[in-house]
């Protein structure tokens, strides 16, 4: 048995600021693994700066975030973030 996820606050706000992205930008298209690798980056160094918080925050970020799986459009994502950040889990 995995022992759960614990989320900073800031893991949980970008969660869900990476949910509202994908939302708001064709939620219907495929969702790529290039585009959560991104989008992590950019959206910590909007909420930290070009700095170490920003990079812990990234990293903290795609550790809750799940890699995607093929055929996952970026709408069905943007509904498992919430789910995560909400502390739902399948374990």
């Amino acid at each position: 048995m995995s022992t759960p996820l614990v989320l900073s606050d800031d893991t949980v706000t970008l969660l869900g600021r990476l949910a509202d992205t994908l939302d708001a930008r064709r939620p219907t298209a495929e969702m790529q693994e290039p585009i959560r690798l991104a989008r992590a980056l950019v959206l910590a160094e909007q909420l930290h700066g070009a700095t170490e918080a920003a990079l812990d925050a990234e990293q903290d970020l795609l550790a809750a975030a799940p890699h995607v799986r093929p055929g996952t459009t970026r709408g069905e994502y943007a509904a498992l973030l919430r789910l995560i950040a909400q502390g739902v889990s399948a374990g």
